[in-house]
């Protein structure tokens, strides 16, 4: 119990100052970007944010809905992106951890500061003060847009992830192949534990 509790604690620990890097990662390039784009660029960039939320969000799902078996036999065979994909079944819970959480929660922040500063932006187009009420309104309408296309889209995100569970990850440990074939990166170990049942 206790291995399992430290296990957990540095876990979290390790999460939380990724999660840290990242945000402030996401801040200071949208920041950057946002700030040389006129409105509607900028609200593409926001959508184009939401967007990276609802893909990892799925692949958080699918992570945890995709079986373990189906990837031994094409291991066993030596198919590309096998052995990643087995892998991250393995870890489903670290990965739905990391993409539906950090990643996920991360957009999810950066897309509302960047909404609001789509909407500073549109204001001043149309002329409008800094706390007026057009400025009010935009705000509203725009934050409950993106809103709801986070929500909507990671809902519909959930339902293809559980449906298409391991053609998903598959496609996932394919792209984890090629980085650590082609670029040399070390991701996955050989030495990772089977996953319990």
């Amino acid at each position: 119990m206790k291995t399992v509790w430290k296990k957990s604690i540095n876990w979290s620990l390790f999460i939380a100052v990724i999660t840290l890097v990242l945000a402030a990662i996401f801040s200071i390039v949208s920041t950057a970007v946002l700030s040389g784009v006129g409105w509607a660029i900028g609200m593409l960039i926001v959508l184009f944010i939401v967007l990276i939320g609802v893909v990892f969000d799925m692949v958080g799902v699918a992570a945890t809905a995709a079986e373990e078996k189906p990837f031994h036999a094409m291991a066993a065979k030596k198919v590309p992106g096998a052995y990643q994909s087995m892998v991250i079944t393995r870890n489903a819970d670290k990965v739905a951890n990391f993409c539906a959480d950090v990643i996920g929660d991360i957009s999810g922040v950066v897309s509302g500061a960047a909404t609001s500063a789509v909407v500073i932006q549109l204001a001043v187009v149309l002329g409008s003060q800094d706390g007026s009420t057009l400025q009010a309104v935009l705000n509203v309408v725009f934050t409950a847009v993106v809103a709801s296309l986070t929500v909507g889209g990671k809902a519909l995100g959930k339902t293809f992830a559980i449906q298409f569970a391991t053609s998903i990850i598959f496609q996932v440990g394919k792209f984890f192949y090629v980085m650590e074939t082609k670029f040399k990166l070390k991701i996955f170990s050989k030495k990772q534990n089977k996953k319990k049942a």
